[in-house]
């Protein structure tokens, strides 16, 4: 694999003018609110137990609920790049934190699961406005090494929120504040939310551009075709892989899902000719030939699949076959998200001759940690202090697995690339999540064929198998790559 230490300038942050005296303030800001964003699409799946009884939750409308956001999430991501463009990066993050904001309080005070359905889509909205933002201000105020350095908190951000919203969830569910059930995951957001409105005002203003820059922007627009193109290919996909499981997979949905492919062929296609006629096209195919973006997005599309139907199906393994409370279920992940975060703030100082074998042997660890927890547990046992052992090597193989992939495709990035890299990447980290928790959470919801610890525990060994083949194809991407 690249490094970037060969490549990468060693100036520390950005001249470009707009550009904050302290960087480090922005990195925090938008971080924090990545992680909030994070939590809650993790969060409420140790509370869907209690929103369905508190609400009398069908299981489509339960399933809607947790993935109602994801939903809106991957369908506006690409279109939250553009606004960033349009509007400053700065101030299109604002606008999604707000929008976000306002509808944690909206589905924190819902009164019915349609409400909540509604609430959360627009929860979903106001996050694709938000997120894609973060690479794109990371990559505009830092270079060099401070981009390395950012580049890994990031890494870290994004997928120690996973583990984390598992542990935020079993502890406010079980909290039970002031009585309100599962309505603290929501309303927990609002604070929050408001605190970082407030800090951004002053860390974030809009950042000054020519009138070329302006002028350019503005000729190039949102591309409504392509948009409406990507926005029906994403739906086509998304909506049958949240809800096929549920309904068992009827016609309508593998429909839905061929037909997802072809628009996404077609998309390819209009956004090619698009650019070949001199338009300006929603994204820049050119930016899938910068040198290992297109290998980082598989390997990302991996890590994210791996880490979002690990946590799915055994939440659900631990709640359901061994009968742990909300809060224990959620702590059992911590290990997961310490040893992640710790690993993709540190990588980078590692021996200079690891570096090129950290991908593949971080895909390899996951692989060897997948079978492992399939053995502990598919007897019905609960694994004992190995289970901990086994979630610190799964931790530790998706940080490496993620943490260098992510660093080593955005180290050559131009500023003029950023946002569309960082739209392509984040879309796909988006997918990889919801993919995971279809393809892996499906093999584990087909394979309970009898309740209790028994019966749950073969179901999640079938899964790490599969979860372990997954793996072995990232670490076969790296070696291919290293040959």
């Amino acid at each position: 694999m690249t490094t970037t230490s060969e490549t990468a300038p060693r100036s520390t942050t950005s001249k470009d003018a707009g550009t904050d005296k302290r960087p480090g303030r922005v990195l925090a800001l938008v971080l924090a609110a990545q992680f909030m964003a994070l939590l809650d699409i993790f969060i409420v799946n140790v509370a869907a137990p209690t929103i369905r009884s508190e609400l009398g939750a069908s299981g489509a409308g339960l399933q809607l609920v947790v993935a109602g956001y994801t939903i809106t999430y991957a369908v506006l991501l690409i279109t939250g790049v553009r606004l960033g463009a349009l509007l400053g990066h700065g101030r299109a993050h604002l606008a999604g934190l707000a929008v976000f904001t306002t509808a944690s309080l909206a589905c924190g005070l819902a009164a019915g699961t349609g409400q909540l359905i509604a609430f959360r889509l627009v929860q979903g909205a106001g996050a694709a406005v938000m997120i894609p933002q973060v690479l794109s201000l990371i990559q505009h105020h830092f270079t060099g090494e401070a981009r390395v350095r950012a580049l890994g908190a990031y890494s870290a951000v994004l997928a120690t929120g996973a583990a984390a919203g598992q542990v935020a969830g079993g502890v406010l569910v079980s909290a039970d504040l002031f009585g309100a059930g599962w309505r603290p995951v929501f309303l927990v957001n609002v604070p929050i939310g408001l605190a970082l409105l407030a800090l951004g005002i002053r860390v974030l203003p809009g950042e000054p551009r020519t009138g070329a820059a302006r002028a350019r922007e503005r000729a190039r627009g949102l591309d409504l075709p392509g948009l409406v193109m990507l926005a029906a290919a994403v739906t086509l996909l998304t909506v049958p892989l949240v809800l096929g499981q549920e309904l068992d997979w009827p016609v309508w949905s593998w429909v839905c899902l061929i037909a997802s492919a072809g628009l996404f062929a077609g998309f390819a296609g209009y956004e090619s000719r698009l650019a070949a006629r001199g338009g300006a096209p929603l994204i820049a195919l050119r930016v899938l030939r910068i040198p290992g973006i297109a290998r980082a997005a598989l390997r990302i599309l991996l890590v994210m699949a791996i880490n979002a139907g690990f946590l799915f199906a055994m939440t659900l393994h631990v709640q359901g076959g061994l009968g742990y409370s909300a809060l224990r279920a959620g702590l059992m992940f911590a290990p997961t998200a310490l040893v992640f975060g710790a690993i993709g703030l540190t990588w980078r100082r590692w021996p200079a001759r690891l570096q090129g074998v950290l991908v593949p042997a971080g895909f390899a660890l996951v692989a060897i940690g997948s079978v492992a927890l399939g053995l502990l547990m598919r007897g019905g046992g609960d694994g004992g202090p190995w289970l901990y052992a086994v979630f610190a090597v799964m931790g530790s193989g998706m940080a490496l697995g993620f943490s260098p992939t992510l660093t080593g495709a955005l180290a050559n990035v131009r500023p003029k690339d950023a946002a569309d890299a960082s739209g392509v990447l984040v879309t796909v980290t988006q997918l990889g999540q919801l993919i995971g928790v279809a393809a892996f959470g499906t093999l584990y919801l087909n394979r309970l064929d009898s309740p209790g610890a028994q019966g749950s525990g073969q179901a999640l060994w079938a899964c790490a198998l599969a979860l372990s083949v997954a793996a072995l194809a990232g670490a076969s991407a790296g070696l291919m790559r290293r040959r």
